[in-house]
């Protein structure tokens, strides 16, 4: 892969001159993502990596923190099934709470055998996506969104990891 002055013509510390100069603390990470693949003309993997080092080098962002300053954490996992029966353990109460027990979930827009979003009762957000991987073999990936610390974000992927765990166990039998 070619590298940011290959691609751009500037290295990492010049193009942190040019986001200081334009005064990118304080601005929202779109604004600033807009500007540099707008009128900087880098693409938009470019412009992510290098916002998110540039806030992170300026102190602006931790480490694995999101734009809003939260973070996140989740886990992935293989399961022997079609997508449909994991993407049904998600979204069905009953199932869901046989690998998931005690969670209060509330059901935000899905795509069936595709993805599941939900609001969790302590204000963060679940993703999970489905991939179908062959007829009974599927891969399914969570993450929980909007965690207030690194240290919750790195409980939650370790829980996750327990849960689907759990889901395989339950799915598979």
């Amino acid at each position: 892969m070619a590298t940011l002055k290959e691609t751009s013509g500037r290295d990492r510390a010049e193009w942190f001159e040019v986001l200081d100069e334009w005064g990118a603390p304080g601005r929202e990470y779109a604004e600033i993502a807009a500007w540099l693949t707008g009128e900087q003309g880098l693409s938009k993997w470019w412009a992510q990596k290098l916002i998110v080092e540039y806030e992170q080098d300026r102190g602006l962002r931790g480490r694995g923190a999101r734009p809003d300053g939260t973070f996140a954490g989740g886990a992935s996992k293989t399961l022997a099934v079609p997508v449909s029966a994991a993407y049904d353990a998600f979204v069905d109460p009953a199932r869901r709470e046989r690998w998931l027990p005690g969670v209060q979930l509330t059901e935000r827009p899905t795509t069936a055998s595709r993805s599941a979003r939900f609001d969790v009762a302590d204000g963060t957000r679940l993703a999970a996506t489905f991939d179908a991987t062959g007829d009974a073999k599927c891969q399914v990936a969570i993450t929980q969104e909007g965690l207030p610390t690194a240290e919750a974000a790195e409980q939650a992927k370790l829980a996750w990891r327990d849960r689907l765990a759990a889901l395989k166990a339950d799915l598979e039998a």
